[in-house]
């Protein structure tokens, strides 16, 4: 596999893959049953040929389920050649916040090799729109490792994100780009973590180009956690010492070596962040910020007015598009408004396939249609997305729904839509994640007046009584920070009533027939999503990937939020 630093620069890569791609992926396809052919899984289907049309025709469509077996005999220490020729080094562990349980996904170093090619192109192209970005200041970036799971082989269970952090490449270039020092990122608390990442992004303001996590919700999450702990920070920053609570050595060695008194930067930002409102924040403490860079699609679209309030009219960037089992696209217009926000893919980072999808039900279609190349998808049509990959996944699943907005060069450009299957459902209603989204952002329309902002959602489908019906968790807040925020019940249950207007027909045709009972909202405390996300961070997800579940289906989850219910709204009447 080609390096970028072959290449005068990144941009001329991605122009050279982006014009061959059809070449690529044959390449690409050509070099992944070369090496494993004779693996345990591909020989049941290949009789060790490399054929790609034997490929297509013999190896089947899976999900993680069917392949769960080869991957825990890995993960229990069978040596042999089960799914790659090359030796597994680590394993990706999903997030699992996405309505499933964690995954355990194969690394090999060809992956990991992958892994620095594919940041080192979204690098290039950030770079190429924003003059040199990445040379002339410092990303105040928030990562949060988790701790590392021990499987029985040996081999180490960690997040994408984790992997990265404990790349040597990646901290040989570290303290040059980025405000946090590893101890911080690496400490394994994530209120110790974040208040030592933001200690360190507050000290060094004046040389911060950039604002940025994986996902919106982590920047939002330092925001809030900025507007508990800013004095404290303020008092720091004054004396030159760390707060006694700062118990991790890591993390006090790290910041004490960079900091000394400085009572007119702790006066410049105790002037900042003492203002009534926090429209603005972001840009007003980190001036020389260019952009705030985070995933803002998909479940992720919900955060976006918030990050704009925030931002102060920083542009909101989705560079990428990757998950645990691949890296798969870049945003080759980082300017774009995060609705029209569509990834490049890049051929050499898998071999894609993809099952169309009916644009109708958002549900794949007939099991004898035949999964379609990257170069052969069609303008405006739905796909769910097929990777491939040298480590050993064939056919995969990815469970992304695509859309095809455009091309550059030869190679298409997507949207994402939604994850496939994450439903709320009562009867013979099937309510997709992307129709709940649009329901939620059509409510939310009557709290803008009123100066309102919706926090964070998630749903669950209530089926305790008979009807059934969908329940929505709502987390609100005024813009100008009153923690004493009432609203108005005639005006939350007519946002109940807008929700369920714009659900679909079966939906309401289900309520007509009382099939299904009256949508219910439920408000809860200010505060209430960061419990939810603490939750899912101490069972396992990291915060780095943390993605709220459009739809709860645990039970814990959902009794911590009705534990903090601060009121309960019903539409009012059956829609039309």
């Amino acid at each position: 596999m080609a390096a970028a630093n072959e290449f005068e620069d990144g941009s001329k890569m991605i122009e050279e893959l982006t014009a061959n791609a059809e070449q690529i992926q044959e390449q690409l396809l050509a070099h992944i049953l070369n090496k494993n052919a004779g693996t345990e899984y591909l020989s049941r289907y290949l009789n060790g040929k490399t054929d790609k049309q034997l490929f297509k025709t013999n190896v089947p469509v899976v999900s993680y389920e069917d392949i769960k077996p080869y991957i825990d005999r890995i993960a229990n220490g069978d040596k042999s050649n089960i799914l790659s020729a090359d030796s597994v080094v680590e394993f990706y562990r999903s997030s699992g916040t996405s309505g499933e349980k964690p995954k355990l996904i194969p690394v090999t170093d060809e992956t990991r090799n992958l892994r620095m090619l594919y940041l080192a192109l979204l690098t290039s192209v950030l770079d190429k729109h924003f003059d040199n970005i990445h040379q002339t200041g410092k990303r105040l970036d928030f990562m949060f490792a988790k701790q590392d799971i021990d499987t029985p082989s040996g081999l180490k269970a960690r997040s994408v994100t984790t992997g990265y952090y404990k790349d040597q490449r990646f901290r040989n270039i570290l303290s040059k780009r980025y405000t946090s020092p590893i101890e911080a990122i690496l400490c394994l608390d994530p209120n110790q973590s974040m208040y030592c990442q933001l200690l360190a992004g507050l000290l060094q303001r004046d040389e911060v180009v950039l604002v940025a996590s994986n996902f919106a919700t982590a920047i939002l999450r330092a925001v809030r956690f900025l507007e508990d702990y800013w004095k404290e920070l303020c008092s720091d920053i004054r004396s030159g010492q760390l707060s006694d609570w700062i118990t991790d050595s890591g993390c006090r060695n790290a910041l004490s070596s960079i900091m000394e008194p400085n009572p007119r930067l702790a006066d410049s930002i105790q002037n900042i962040c003492g203002c009534k409102s926090w429209d603005g924040i972001i840009k007003k403490l980190w001036p020389k910020a260019k952009f705030i860079g985070a995933v803002t699609t998909g479940v992720m679209s919900q955060y976006v007015e918030r990050l704009e309030f925030y931002g102060g009219g920083l542009p909101l960037v989705s560079g990428c598009y990757a998950c645990s089992e691949a890296f798969c696209g870049v945003n080759l217009e980082p300017l774009s408004e995060p609705s029209n926000v569509a990834y490049t893919f890049v051929p050499n980072m898998a071999y894609f396939e993809f099952l169309p999808v009916n644009k109708d039900t958002l549900t794949t279609s007939e099991q004898n249609i035949e999964p379609v190349d990257l170069v052969h998808v069609k303008l405006g049509q739905c796909y769910e997305l097929l990777v491939t990959i040298a480590s050993g996944l064939y056919r995969y699943k990815v469970g992304d729904v695509l859309k095809v907005t455009g091309f550059h060069n030869a190679t298409p450009r997507f949207q994402f839509v939604e994850r496939q299957n994450v439903i709320l459902s009562i009867d013979s209603d099937k309510t997709s994640e992307a129709d709940l989204l649009k329901a939620v952002t059509e409510a939310k329309t009557l709290l803008d007046p009123l100066g309102i902002i919706l926090v964070g959602h998630t749903s669950y489908a209530d089926t305790s009584s008979i009807p059934g019906h969908y329940v929505l968790f709502w987390e609100l807040k005024a813009k100008e920070g009153d923690n004493s925020l009432e609203v108005d019940p005639r005006i939350m249950e007519e946002c109940c009533y807008r929700m369920e207007e714009s659900l679909n027909y079966i939906y309401r045709s289900n309520r007509k027939q009382n099939a299904i009972a009256a949508l219910e909202m439920r408000v809860v405390k200010q505060g209430s999503f960061d419990v939810l996300m603490d939750y899912y961070v101490s069972r396992g997800a990291s915060m780095s990937q943390y993605k709220t579940p459009t739809c709860l289906n645990s039970k814990e989850a959902i009794e911590i939020l009705d534990s903090r219910v601060m009121g309960k709204f019903f539409s009012p009447k059956t829609p039309m």
